[in-house]
């Protein structure tokens, strides 16, 4: 028998093992991962259809669908949410509210321990309330925060590592395109995610700026404290970072208020940030500055978007994710252990690939799994293995999931923050920013762990608007 014969008498699971296989093999090896999900999702929808219809009908059914998925999955409405949420914080950065909120934190917790990481943390968060994206939260206090914590004698390798840490919130804190892009994989109520992400964002800055604390007091001349500044000094310099939280603060009255959609929010979030970024005096160079990184963002992460997407159809067609979820299910495991092993497996993963293309390609074949291990599509929290209803585990392990996502950020090799902290500052190697980004690693594993053992963080603002 021929190896065309071979192929073609397969059946779908064993085709889309191997076109996984072969996709895998190519991140492995550096291609990228919107391309190598597009050539494999591709080679698997004409070896699929050439076995059913010959060769010359399968490829160009696979020719049809490649040309129309890109259009019609990336038009859907939700998706306007993520160059909205880039564009509110490139123009918060131009327009100076990104130095304005740091000098802000700095005043307030600068006195602490470790004083300006804790700033740095802190003023990361607040920026991450109005930046959709991790990377550009890392680059923007690359530039504003390092220079500062070495001027006061911090390592360089702590300073980098707490600006790319610092950055991962934005995944987390909304407006958040991770989140955005998980809902609509999911098919989940955006705005409950994005409600959802506020608390355990919080925490995460919180578990953040305690390990600075606790390192500044364990560690010698770790960095000395932020002293000498009045309550006056302290008050007046928290106008300048107003317009921040004024913009949060619309965001969340929209949402949660019921007053319009995530995407009308974004878009008037937007809208109020440019008016306020022209007041100030933004130039005609630093709009075009925003508008041209917004856009050269929103790209990349559409183009991992279109390429995924043809992959997820293939494994439609390859019933891949129903054999996955069956196979999870029948483990002689507890639901719970089987649940890490799954999380450690995303821990591997994504030390080779990016946190978007990372969720994208796993999704479709983990969730329906995570999904049948808590019990169903349709299980009360009663009644259920990890203590939540069928909706209430979609929005939890959505969480779960992209603070996971976050690791990916930090972790070696592919650490896209860390390059990102690199590049912006030259006297900091990629070396000295993974090291440094070390205890942030472990901060991230205390609070996935609280996540876990406690859910109610999780799902009790989504909760209150009714969405469990």
């Amino acid at each position: 028998m021929s190896l065309f014969e071979t192929m073609g008498n397969m059946d779908n699971i064993s085709i889309g093992i191997w076109v996984t296989g072969v996709m895998l093999l190519l991140v492995v090896i550096g291609v990228r991962v919107a391309f190598a999900a597009a050539i494999a999702g591709f080679v698997g929808l004409v070896w699929i259809f050439s076995a059913k219809m010959g060769f010359e009908k399968g490829f160009l059914v696979a020719v049809k669908m490649a040309g129309t998925i890109p259009h019609s999955k990336v038009s859907t409405l939700a998706l306007s949410l993520i160059p909205t949420f880039i564009l509110i914080g490139f123009l918060a950065y131009h327009a100076g509210l990104t130095r304005a909120l740091f000098e802000a934190a700095k005043r307030w917790v600068g006195w602490l321990p470790g004083g300006m990481g804790v700033a740095t943390v802190f003023s990361t968060a607040g920026f991450a309330a109005v930046s959709g994206a991790s990377v550009a939260t890392s680059a923007v206090f690359a530039r504003i925060a390092i220079p500062e914590m070495l001027k006061l004698g911090y390592d360089k390798r702590f300073a980098a590592g707490v600006v790319a840490a610092g950055g991962t919130l934005a995944s987390l804190i909304p407006p958040s395109a991770i989140l955005v892009i998980y809902a609509i994989i999911v098919e989940q109520d955006v705005g409950a995610l994005l409600m959802a992400g506020f608390i355990p964002g919080a925490v995460s800055a919180l578990i953040y700026g305690g390990l600075v604390i606790l390192l500044a007091k364990t560690r010698k001349n770790f960095g000395p404290p932020i002293t000498g500044f009045s309550w006056k000094e302290r008050f007046e310099s928290l106008p300048g970072a107003f317009p921040i939280f004024f913009v949060v603060a619309i965001i969340v009255i929209c949402i949660y208020g019921g007053v319009g959609t995530p995407t009308e929010a974004g878009s008037l979030g937007a809208l109020m940030i440019l008016v306020i970024a022209l007041y100030k005096g933004m130039r005609m160079h630093a709009l075009k500055e925003s508008l041209l990184e917004t856009a050269k963002l929103t790209v990349m992460i559409f183009t991992i978007i279109w390429g995924v997407l043809l992959y997820v159809r293939f494994l439609g067609f390859a019933d891949l994710p129903s054999a996955f979820s069956d196979w999870i299910t029948s483990l002689d495991q507890s639901p719970m252990v089987t649940f890490l092993l799954i999380l450690c497996a995303y821990a591997v993963l994504g030390m080779f690939m990016d946190a978007i293309g990372m969720l994208l390609l796993t999704l479709p074949v983990v969730y329906p799994a995570v999904m049948a291990l808590n019990g169903g599509d349709a299980v009360t929290a009663a009644d259920s293995a990890f203590g939540v209803s069928s909706v209430g585990c979609s929005i939890w392990f959505g969480i779960i999931v992209v603070k996971m996502a976050e690791l990916c950020l930090i972790t070696p090799p592919i650490g896209l923050n860390c390059f990102v902290v690199a590049g912006v500052r030259p006297e900091c190697s990629v070396q000295d920013v993974f090291r440094g980004c070390t205890p942030f690693f472990v901060a991230d594993v205390i609070t996935i762990a609280v996540l876990i053992m406690l859910p109610g963080i999780v799902l009790w603002l989504p909760g209150q608007m009714g969405f469990t």
